[in-house]
């Protein structure tokens, strides 16, 4: 086995082909096709299943896959750092959900970056199953999953199958969230009832693993309102509220100053009672660096400064 191997079975992976492998790699497809099948023969283990329909990795061919990325990765930074035209970079990747306490932490921690430092910060707003798949494909090196108590074994059992360390960051309840002006801002006490004839904005996606997803749709989310708009970023939801003042959406606790900023205004709804949960994942294999560690210090902050005694 070499990296050049490694490097013709990554590829095949994510083509699903080798004639598109070969095409990519420069290289004949008889020749190709003789790589993998040497290095299947030196590893005693079936990478991939051959079909009219492709090239797909095997149970076996997906652990070395993966296995097979993270040193190739390896490889390059090394050779990226010793090659004399390259400065070390320092970098940083989380997958995360739309949350603005979250947001607030990674903006407040991008400032203690200190002028000079050819650093790279990565941030992803995305849902749970991208946050996981992230991770295991070493595109980034931690992430937050945000589930619903009720899901607490699947997304542990999963967790602990994939080789995911993970801990707890908050358990909370959903807000409602909507402008000053909006009529939800009169009542004392808000009810399911009082949504019906309002607008739900939401972006959720949810995603636990071996349930049906219309189970986890109505598990996950409120549904109260017969209109809804779906947006994908918190700019958007944001700018909704203030300027449509019959919407409303379902929130984890926001910072005060963006309360403030948008005229917005949180509730809680008497009759959800729902917990979720923020939790902090990376792979086993990686080693928490001093920015990781930074980022967490900044998170830790910004979730108490929220969350206050709702903690």
């Amino acid at each position: 086995m070499n990296l050049l191997h490694m490097k013709y079975a990554v590829e095949i992976a994510e083509t699903k082909s080798i004639n598109k492998a070969a095409e990519k790699l420069f290289v004949g497809q008889s020749a190709l096709s003789r790589a993998i099948k040497d290095l299947e023969a030196s590893l005693g283990v079936t990478l991939f299943e051959r079909s009219a329909k492709g090239m797909f990795p095997t149970p076996d061919g997906e652990v070395f896959v993966r296995y097979a990325k993270t040193v190739l990765k390896q490889v390059n930074a090394i050779e990226n750092m010793f090659s004399g035209d390259h400065a070390a970079k320092t970098q940083f990747s989380i997958s995360v959900p739309r949350a603005s306490y979250i947001a607030d932490a990674f903006a407040k921690f991008s400032k203690l970056i200190k002028k000079g430092t050819d650093a790279e910060l990565f941030y992803k707003e995305t849902n749970a199953l991208r946050a996981i798949k992230n991770l295991l494909n070493d595109e980034f090196k931690l992430g937050i999953v945000r589930y619903a108590e009720s899901f607490d074994k699947y997304y542990k059992n999963m967790m602990d199958e994939k080789g995911l360390e993970y801990e707890l960051i908050t358990e909370f309840r959903y807000k409602l969230l909507f402008h000053k002006d909006s009529p939800l801002a009169q009542k004392d006490e808000v009810t399911y009832d009082d949504l019906r004839d309002l607008v739900m904005i939401a972006h959720a996606d949810p995603y636990v693993p071996s349930l049906p997803f219309s189970e986890v749709k109505k598990e996950e989310l409120p549904d109260n309102s017969d209109r809804k708009i779906l947006v994908f970023e918190r700019a958007s939801q944001f700018e909704l509220l203030a300027e449509n003042h019959e919407t409303f959406m379902w929130s984890s606790p926001i910072p005060q100053p963006l309360l403030e900023r948008y005229g917005l205004v949180q509730k809680y709804c008497r009759d959800n009672k729902r917990v979720y949960k923020d939790v902090l994942i990376h792979r086993k294999d990686y080693m928490l660096s001093e920015i990781d560690n930074m980022f967490i210090e900044e998170l830790v902050k910004a979730k108490r400064e929220t969350f206050g005694e709702e903690m």
